[in-house]
């Protein structure tokens, strides 16, 4: 069979197997469908057929799965755990370990760490109680960084020409935020010195989440604790122990990065 695609007029042929593959993951990370096929293969610059293969391939080796949403692929636990495991040999990332499971100790609700990527926020890290988890986040999982507590604690700390840069080149979609309503949320997250979500991301999720910088005031991370409302509910002192802890975690990592 010879790769004759409809796109083979723009397709690079020049790129090796490996940059193909690594630009199809790329795409499904940033959460592109690949119900079609010819439009990945416009999109990644790539030949339809190749496309299909590598799909194929990508599989076989458990580095993509399924997505239970239907109708695409999300990346796979091997490769997730690959990523997590090159990761971990990072300062930052080998003591912010041991302070996420310090934050589920002391506020029983799963804990994270995230990090911007443009506009979007990637969850590198997860602890989590012995709870049946309420979640759908986790290590890997890619959302507007606007839509989540992680990613408003570390807008809140851009400043405002960096904030404007960063969403220039944002595409005009669903995910777009009303930069009025951005701009007021993070004057909150700065005046409180954390972010709060009460359902903002997930219905009966309650999130809050502080910003991780280095010496220069630069943002490298964001770490973040979330559960059931029905807990906080349950509990009247969960939303200050949460606040509290959440913000001596970000301190200790901010120092640790010094």
């Amino acid at each position: 069979m010879t790769d004759t695609p409809d796109n083979s007029k723009s397709a690079d042929n020049s790129a090796s197997p490996v940059e193909r593959a690594f630009r199809l993951l790329r795409f499904i990370a940033d959460g592109g469908s690949t119900a079609n096929l010819s439009d990945v293969a416009r999109q990644i610059n790539v030949n339809r057929v190749t496309v299909m293969r590598l799909l194929e391939s990508l599989k076989a080796a458990e580095l993509i799965e399924a997505n239970p949403t239907g109708g695409s692929y999300r990346l796979g636990m091997p490769f997730l755990t690959l990523a997590a495991s090159a990761l971990g040999g990072s300062d930052l990332t080998a003591r912010a370990r041991q302070v996420l499971a310090g934050l589920v100790e002391k506020t029983g609700l799963s804990s994270y760490l995230a990090v911007l990527e443009g506009t979007n926020l990637i969850y590198l890290l997860c602890e989590t109680p012995d709870t049946p988890l309420v979640s759908r986040i986790r290590v890997g999982s890619r959302i507007p960084a606007h839509r989540a507590t992680p990613g408003l604690a570390m807008l809140a700390h851009l400043e405002p020409a960096a904030l404007r840069a960063l969403y220039a080149d944002h595409p005009h979609d669903d995910d777009t935020p009303d930069w009025d309503a951005l701009l007021l949320a993070l004057d909150i997250v700065r005046n409180n010195g954390c972010a709060w979500s009460y359902s903002g991301l997930e219905a009966g999720i309650d999130s809050c989440a502080a910003a991780v910088r280095d010496s220069r005031g630069s943002v490298l991370a964001a770490v973040s604790v979330a559960g059931p409302n029905t807990a906080f509910a349950a509990d009247k002192t969960l939303h200050q122990t949460a606040e509290n802890s959440i913000k001596a975690a970000a301190d200790a990592l901010s120092r640790s990065s010094l």
